[in-house]
């Protein structure tokens, strides 16, 4: 090869990635249309929040998205791989105002930058496909689909206890309040009492709950906190009638076995009948002092900390309605609003919460279920009984069977009118009403004549006002824009208001994935294009998203499936949740000062290097420590892989290249050829563990190294080392796709890279020759053998025993059994 034309001494990575991007946006390589000649599979990362820059954990996230993409289409898939943005929410709001600016040109700015971080990173979206949640064409179909599930009876508005969160003024969802904080900044969430909007998710908890079971490709871990969150639980709702009040107090139990042991009753210091409670009670200065306390603790209390169980006699009784009893009533707080009734029939002696409290608060404690033959006395006990029993102290029900008194008393309580069966679930409805600006306006007018009602379909989108240029300062809560509220009655044409709340974020990010199907279509929501792409064969995203997000999306699944829009039951069949990206010890993160900025690897290094380090230090479920040494590794294999292309199209026409008798060398390197091939297909398919897949290819190429070393004499045969090159770069492409796009095109290989069919393995190619045996005599390694490798279970055991150094160790010692593990390992036990 002339001088001129030599090859670059070193890989030019950013020359190369750039001619690449350039190559596959031109000729819009990964545009993708319905294809009914081939199979579909839809593969798609929680997209992301418009923050301004992506971080390592973006770069690890769809990375791995990508390598699944680019694999799947080698196999033949035809591939949807969408992008989009979650463009709504407090953060930018709050960014816009710090920074002096509006939301929405806050959040566009960002797009088009981070995009332009994304296309560096050579991941092969379908970005024709591209939306971002605030854009009016999207939320237009948001406002629609309120509107119908409103006219099902899926949207209400009452007024109710809802989770505020002063630092970001605005109501929580239940799922939204973690150990009584807020999820996203962690302040501690007050009780208030507002108008809201809420959607019926309750109305398909059964549903919600039943299909869990057919989440099979999702971690156990998340199938396990859906259930857990939906919570179902059956047993007794009853009534206990407040003396001196015209009031009762609800509870909800399991063991209404239990329900004689009853010796007090403990509420919620947020209980609506708290106030009824202290009206004109002598105590209300101590009680209200408590209960200020109980919300200050709470503030105090570090997230998911335990605290000591305490509490306060309210002066006021309930009767128990089984057994006449009164029990006082105490405020306590460890009863927590949202979950039952809030409020708790206290049963010492089969509860070790209510018998903590009872022994502290000096209260009675009666045993009401205890074992066969044995006696509970209280004053000995150490704590409460929880198992099964005989019931005792129970009335007409003493004798019973624990659990067949259950029934029983079910029974009893709905006879006579107090109470009935009750399946309870800790899911709770979800309240969408947001009191911010930068969220899809509820499309709902309020008419002093005519009451709430609907926005006609035709008036859609209802848009946020303003638009980009907005200055900060005129993005007030819409509560405060008349320009927005003021509005005319479409029943009725009078002077009316338009509802002023937005909608909760996680309303957008609960049906996009269902959109990306069909985002051009400006007539329908969605349109016959679903029943091709959903549900989506791989999602992929964090494991923080596990009750949220995905709770939501299954909700909006089978809603829009009964609104006619989908055939599906589940939106995700496979679910991955990638580790968390972790430098010094702890996640990375702004505030700990701890970022690497992927730009920086970039401009260093080059996308495939950052790619391929994400991808090899640690598979994708667990947690991925940052290593500088191990971006520089992944730099020099690049350049090893780049050295040795080069070499092999300088030298393939040379003579004195090709070897004369190669038979043997090519047979051992053709055998890890397709062992490769066949360890990387393994790897994609079951656990997408591409660290032992990159691993593998790298072995071959160790392989080859050592084969076509200029010092040995029985160098393999130029076809063979084409087909190894082959080979490696197919494997490699998904994970460095620029990379090996451009050795293919060095190597002067037919077509591109990626009109390429992922290679098959031969089972016999792939199998050794030759094996090696180690040989135990009681679990100690006594010799190693070299045996056929289809040697049978019987002609080993032969040569093991008959080898001499395990002789050495048997002398005359009787054999008491020989143990084969198929083609790895001989035990002789003596």
């Amino acid at each position: 090869m002339n001088e001129e034309n030599a090859f670059p001494q070193k890989y030019d990575f950013s020359t190369v990635e750039k001619r690449w991007q350039d190559q596959w946006e031109a000729s819009q390589t990964y545009r993708v249309v319905e294809d009914r000649n081939k199979p579909k599979y839809y593969v798609l990362e929680m997209f992301p929040y418009p923050s301004g820059r992506i971080h390592m954990g973006h770069v690890r996230n769809y990375t791995i998205g990508d390598v699944v993409a680019r694999y799947k289409r080698l196999m033949g898939f035809n591939v949807l791989h969408p992008m989009g943005w979650d463009a709504f929410g407090l953060p930018a709001e709050n960014a816009a105002q710090k920074h002096g600016t509006h939301p929405a040109k806050w959040t566009y700015e960002n797009i088009a930058y981070m995009k332009s971080q994304l296309k560096k990173l050579g991941f092969s979206y379908d970005w024709q496909r591209e939306f971002a949640t605030c854009d009016a064409d999207y939320y237009r179909w948001e406002q629609k689909l309120f509107l119908q599930m409103y006219q099902r009876g899926l949207v209400y508005r009452k007024i109710t206890t809802v989770n505020w969160c002063e630092t970001c003024q605005t109501v929580l969802a239940n799922e939204q309040v973690i150990e009584g904080a807020c999820w996203r900044c962690d302040s501690f969430v007050q009780p208030r009492n507002m108008n809201g909007w809420f959607f019926k998710i309750t109305a398909y908890a059964e549903e919600l709950l039943a299909d869990v079971e057919k989440l099979s490709g999702w971690p156990e871990k998340v199938v396990t906190m859906q259930h857990n969150w939906i919570g179902k639980s059956t047993g007794l709702l009853c009534s206990f009638p407040v003396e001196s009040l015209d009031e009762e107090v609800a509870i909800f139990t399991t063991r209404p076995d239990t329900i004689f042991g009853v010796t007090f009753m403990s509420i919620a210091p947020e209980h609506p009948l708290v106030e009824k409670l202290l009206a004109g009670n002598e105590r209300e200065e101590a009680l209200r002092a408590f209960i200020s306390s109980v919300m200050e603790e709470k503030k105090r209390r570090p997230i998911g900390s335990e605290t000591e169980k305490n509490g306060m006699f309210t002066g006021h009784y309930c009767r128990n309605p089984f057994s006449g009893q009164l029990v006082p009533i105490y405020l306590a707080n460890f009863v927590l609003m949202e979950y039952g009734t809030g409020a708790v029939m206290a049963v010492p002696a089969h509860d070790q919460r209510d018998f903590e409290f009872a022994r502290k608060f000096s209260l009675p404690i009666v045993p009401v279920v205890v074992p066969a033959g044995t006696i509970l006395d209280p004053e000995r006990m150490e704590e409460a009984a929880s198992g099964p029993g005989i019931l005792v102290n129970s009335g007409r029900f003493s004798g019973m069977d624990s659990m067949a008194a259950q029934q029983a008393i079910i029974d009893h309580a709905r006879q006579q009118g107090f109470g009935q069966a009750h399946t309870a679930y800790r899911l709770r409805d979800w309240g969408i009403s947001r009191q911010r600006y930068w969220g899809a306006p509820i499309p709902m007018i309020h008419c002093s004549n005519c009451g709430v009602v609907p926005v006609p379909e035709d008036q859609l989108p209802i848009r946020l006002p303003d638009g980009a240029d907005t200055a900060a300062d005129e993005c007030s809560p819409l509560s405060r824009r008349p320009d927005f509220f003021k509005a005319s009655c479409p029943t009725c044409g009078g002077a009316a208001e338009r509802e002023t709340d937005t909608m909760d974020t996680f309303v957008e990010s609960s049906w996009y994935f269902a959109r990306f199907a069909c985002p051009d279509n400006d007539t329908a929501i969605l349109d016959e294009r679903t029943q091709t792409w959903l549900p989506v064969d791989q999602y992929i995203g964090g494991v923080e998203h596990a009750i949220l997000h995905l709770l939501y999306s299954r909700f909006f699944t089978k809603v829009l499936r009964d609104l006619g829009y989908l055939h599906i039951d589940e939106p995700f069949t496979n679910l991955l949740t990638q580790g968390m990206v972790i430098k010094d010890g702890s996640k990375m993160s702004k505030s700990k000062g701890n970022v690497v900025d992927p730009d920086q690897l970039i401009n260093q290094y080059g996308a495939d290097t950052v790619r391929l380090f994400s991808l090899f230090a640690a598979p994708p479920e667990r947690d991925l420590e940052w290593n500088a040494q191990g971006v520089e590794g992944a730099s020099r294999f690049l350049n090893r892989v780049y050295r040795t292309v080069v070499a092999f199209v300088e030298q393939r026409e040379n003579p004195a290249y090709l070897a004369t008798d190669a038979a043997d060398i090519d047979r051992e390197l053709q055998r890890k050829n397709h062992q490769t091939i066949k360890k990387v297909r393994f790897d994609m398919e079951n656990n997408f563990h591409f660290n032992t897949a990159i691993s593998a290819v790298m072995e071959l190429f160790n392989a080859l190294s050592a084969a076509t070393d200029e010092t040995r004499s029985d160098r393999p045969s130029s076809t063979c080392v084409e087909e190894v090159i082959r080979t490696m770069l197919v494997l490699l492409y998904p994970m460095v796709p620029h990379f090996c796009s451009e050795m293919w095109r060095i190597a002067g290989f037919h077509q591109t890279i990626e009109e390429q069919s992922w290679p098959t393995f031969d089972e016999a190619a792939a199998r050794e020759d030759q094996l090696t045996i180690v040989v135990q005599v009681n679990g100690k390694v006594r010799s190693r053998l070299q045996v056929d490798a289809d040697i049978d279970d019987e002609s080993l055991r032969q040569q093991a025993l008959e080898d001499m150094n395990v002789r050495r160790f048997l002398t005359d010692t009787p054999i008491k059994k020989v143990i084969v593990v198929k083609k790895k390992l001989v035990n002789i036990v003596v």
